[in-house]
């Protein structure tokens, strides 16, 4: 006996010490090292692309953007086996010369941005860091008005960089940065497998439009937790762009333990939508100041379906027509998207293809989630077969007005038809849906109830 506690004890010493082998010879890249400055005034887009480049060279290891100071930078590029690393203290700043951004970030479809951070076909990629990524949106900006910010015109490319766009990657860790000021999609994954999104700050002025805090597209085995996102579009939303249809669904999607709050709609399912968006869980959440709690918008051919809201509090309140969405706390639409002249009206429709259709929106539940609004839930279709199955367990709305706008309508914008639709306010207004159950749920009026109120549940079918 004493012999093999010898020996185990012999071995235990030998792994300890390999571990701390491997700890001490971590390969640590550091952009000063490479020619990096922090004084927020050069561009470092050359020196960090050797720093990954010297990494990539060496097999893998961590990118250290060091504390204090801010490194001001163009368009780069991650690496497989990389870490990302952004020190407390310390930031990456997008430059705000637009000459810079030359890839858009839609492919051939140049009018929704272009790129800042980026990388594609990679596996094994980590950002971390307590430092910050500051996207400089208000650079790319036109004047502020009351609401949001001008959008500034452009001819075929618009300029405004999306923060991160990640395409194909496989196994993703981003983890206690910050981002914040983009001036377009944060947080940009398309057709990427096996990722986390855990303690993230992302800080967005909430009259920026276009700002998305975290948009999934076409990517699979995700969590987001202990996330707070602040934007002025979409704080997380899921979506098949036309795009990047060869990546197949968007499923598998966890969202728990997050606080969010959107001048759009703080969770969103939709409105791009060309394949399938199925097997999602969002639990544990609170969503604040939002124009729309949490959002099904369908508005192409594609399917959604097995989703389960639970455990969520919502308070949403009216903002102008600038932003889509009129204060309602819960809200499943499906509806053909509208044929209008737009920037990218080319790819809203399925190639050779001038209108759409949509698909159906399944089996979806709500379950014990409390709102406070000054509208109510909405479920609204073009036809009764395209939602089916919605169950409403244990939810509590609450009306109660809190701005001075009059209410009385709902927002199924874009759509064919009429996009803002005239109805009295109602707890749970259901219209043109099968099998929509409302069960155990408590409807009560605030202190200033809503001034155009209808039936407590409504229904036309």
């Amino acid at each position: 006996m004493k012999n093999l506690r010898t020996v185990l004890l012999s071995l235990t010493v030998l792994w300890l010490a390999s571990c701390q082998v491997k700890t001490n010879t971590e390969k640590v890249f550091n952009i000063v090292d490479f020619g990096a400055v922090a004084d927020g005034v050069t561009d470092n887009a050359a020196a960090i692309k050797k720093t990954i480049d010297a990494c990539t060279a060496a097999g893998g290891g961590k990118v250290l953007v060091p504390g204090e100071g801010v490194f001001l930078t163009g368009p780069f590029d991650l690496a497989s086996k990389m870490e990302l690393r952004v020190e407390g203290g310390a930031t990456l700043l997008a430059n705000p010369d637009t000459a810079v951004y030359t890839e858009s970030a839609f492919r051939e479809n140049p009018g929704e941005g272009t790129i800042w951070i980026g990388g594609k076909d990679l596996h094994d990629v980590a950002i971390t860091g307590l430092g910050v990524i500051d996207g400089n949106g208000f650079e790319f900006m036109g004047k502020e008005l009351e609401d949001s910010y001008e959008l500034l015109p452009f001819n075929v490319k618009d300029p405004r960089p999306h923060v991160l766009t990640l395409v194909n990657v496989h196994n993703l860790r981003i983890e206690n940065v910050t981002f914040r000021h983009s001036a377009y999609w944060t947080v940009h994954l398309i057709g990427c497998n096996d990722g986390v999104i855990t303690g993230v700050t992302i800080d967005n002025s909430l009259k920026i439009r276009n700002s998305d805090g975290i948009d999934l597209d076409h990517s699979k085995n995700i969590r987001i937790s202990d996330c707070h996102i602040q934007s002025g579009d979409d704080s997380i939303c899921l979506k098949n762009r036309r795009e990047f249809e060869e990546y197949g669904n968007c499923e598998n999607i966890v969202v728990t333990n997050c606080l969010m709050s959107s001048r759009s709609c703080a969770l969103k399912i939709g409105s791009e939508n060309m394949d399938t968006i199925q097997n999602v869980t969002v639990s544990n959440c609170t969503i604040l100041a939002s124009n729309r709690g949490i959002g099904i918008q369908n508005r192409d051919e594609g399917v959604v379906q097995n989703v389960l809201f639970t455990n969520i509090i919502v308070e949403s309140k009216f903002f102008s027509d600038v932003w889509w969405g009129k204060s309602e706390p819960i809200y499943v639409t499906a509806y053909r998207r509208a044929n209008i002249n737009h920037k990218d009206a080319s790819w809203r429709f399925p190639k050779g293809a001038k209108e759409g259709r949509v698909g159906q929106v399944n089996d979806i539940i709500f379950r014990n989630i409390q709102c406070r609004s000054e509208n109510g839930v909405y479920v609204s279709a073009e036809s009764k077969d395209k939602i089916n199955n919605i169950l409403f367990d244990g939810v509590s709305v609450v009306l109660n007005r809190v701005t001075d706008y009059e209410g009385g309508v709902y927002d199924r914008r874009p759509c064919e038809g009429v996009g803002l639709v005239e109805a009295k306010t109602s707890a749970f207004y259901i219209d043109n849906a099968t099998n929509v159950q409302v069960r155990d749920c408590d409807i009560r009026l605030g202190s200033k109830a809503p001034l155009n109120m209808g039936e407590l549940i409504h229904r036309t079918n």
